[in-house]
């Protein structure tokens, strides 16, 4: 069983900062790609930002400058620092991970969302 729990959402004001953390727990082996999602009322999931086992970055254009995806390998977790926020930045975000299982396997996860809210 690997179960993935997301904390930092809240409410800032535009222009400020939040950290938004997922740890893995359960039967993990490795983990090989992680990322983070978000889903605004009305819109489909888009992918906010990814990081793979060697580090490589992506970012939705949107983010760019503004969002840094990291990972801590030896925690199982994955941070999304932002900063600059907007008021179209506000949705549930979801952390992702693609990972071996201990016993066997692969498999891909979510986290059941974090509400990030940013006023004007």
């Amino acid at each position: 069983q690997v179960q993935l729990v997301e904390s930092g959402g809240g409410l800032v004001q535009a222009g400020g900062s939040l950290r938004l953390s997922c740890l893995a727990s359960g039967s993990i082996f490795s983990i090989i790609g992680m990322g983070w999602y978000r889903q605004a009322p009305g819109k489909q999931r888009e992918l906010v930002a990814a990081i793979t086992s060697g580090d490589t970055t992506n970012y939705a254009d949107s983010v760019k400058g503004r969002f840094t995806i990291s990972r801590d390998n030896a925690k199982n977790t994955v941070y999304l620092q932002m900063s600059s926020l907007k008021p179209e930045d506000t949705a549930v975000y979801f952390c992702n991970m693609l990972l071996r299982r201990a016993l066997s396997g692969w498999g891909e996860y979510w986290g059941q969302g974090t509400q990030v809210t940013v006023s004007s």
